[in-house]
């Protein structure tokens, strides 16, 4: 069968991105795919215009900055359903058998799909999925995450807990956005200065962060070995301070910079707060994962985002994070 000019630009296209692959050029391979399926994939093509009409708004706190955004589109996200029972009853999104049609990926280290977000937050919004069908579990997956952020140098690689904003936490998956896109990267060295406790300082440094509305442990080295053991320890110490069934609470961003990787932990107590379930005019559908704690807190119903001020923001924070005791407990155990 003769192939159509449609079919040599298809194996043109597959070629030139698995060169890009091939030289470990990741974040190249993921801007070529972007431009190839906002072209290409309808769904993201209409992801991304809606991207282009989303509002938000900025609020300035002392030495830091959370972005609000009113984006519908993420509304499926943050009102998803993870009870046990609802789960059971879905067929998984992030199996592979189950993504549109029109959905391609780039295949990493064999064991993960490199897809694009058809409902972004971020242009290049990326899900990173586990090609098997597995528990969002992160203890003997972390390794997998840090060398995310150094092969993918442009982006920001995000994790969400099962009980932590996952809307699907019975399939493994990280998420990316690129590193400027994200509040608290920016932040970061401000925030360590303002507002950081050293506890650490030797091959691996760590921080106690606590700007007022968010209480953070920081990791930086530039030995992976070295931060792959301080963050078991950090989560085993945590398993215990929390009593968590399934995993301890939290969310974690990791990034490569220069010479080192860097990884930011929140610490939970709460998958959502109060105010998400109260009715009328006291609700507030906001459900904070990584992303809105990293700086942008994602509002889908344009009420809540008119609504919003700072007042609110460190009310939510404040709920849905430790609380100052169990930090300064965390902290002495970790000296």
């Amino acid at each position: 069968m003769l192939k159509t000019k449609n079919d040599a630009s298809e194996d043109n296209s597959k070629s030139k991105l698995q060169d890009l692959i091939n030289q470990n050029k990741f974040s190249d391979a993921i801007s070529f795919l972007f431009n190839k399926q906002q072209k290409d994939w309808p769904l993201l093509q209409q992801g991304l215009e809606a991207l282009s009409e989303v509002r938000s708004k900025k609020f300035i706190f002392d030495g830091y900055e959370i972005r609000t955004q009113y984006n519908p589109g993420r509304i499926n996200s943050t009102t998803a359903n993870v009870s046990t029972e609802s789960i059971k009853n879905r067929k998984c999104f992030l199996c592979a058998e189950n993504l549109p049609e029109k959905q391609e990926g780039i295949l990493y280290n064999d064991y993960y799909s490199i897809l694009l977000n058809p409902y972004p937050i971020f242009p290049q919004h990326l899900t990173i999925s586990s090609l098997d069908h597995k528990p969002q579990r992160i203890k003997n997956t972390f390794n997998d995450m840090i060398q995310l952020s150094k092969d993918l140098t442009d982006f920001i690689i995000v994790y969400n807990g099962p009980e932590s904003g996952a809307s699907a936490p019975d399939h493994f998956h990280f998420q990316a956005c690129k590193k400027d896109r994200m509040p608290v990267y920016n932040d970061y060295n401000n925030l360590k200065k303002k507002y950081g406790e050293e506890i650490r300082n030797n091959d691996v440094k760590v921080y106690g962060i606590d700007d007022g509305i968010r209480r953070i442990i920081s990791i930086e080295s530039p030995s992976s070995n070295d931060l792959i053991k301080t963050f078991r320890n950090i989560y085993d110490l945590y398993s215990i301070i929390s009593k968590s069934h399934v995993e301890p609470m939290m969310n974690i961003l990791t990034f490569y910079d220069e010479t080192e990787w860097k990884v930011i932990i929140f610490f939970r107590k709460k998958h959502r707060p109060d105010a998400y379930f109260r009715e009328n005019e006291y609700n507030i559908l906001v459900s904070p994962a990584s992303v809105d704690l990293g700086g942008v807190l994602i509002t889908p119903l344009e009420k809540d985002f008119n609504k919003i001020d700072k007042e609110t923001i460190t009310q939510i924070f404040r709920e849905v994070l430790i609380g100052k005791e169990e930090f300064e407990y965390l902290k002495t155990k970790l000296k």
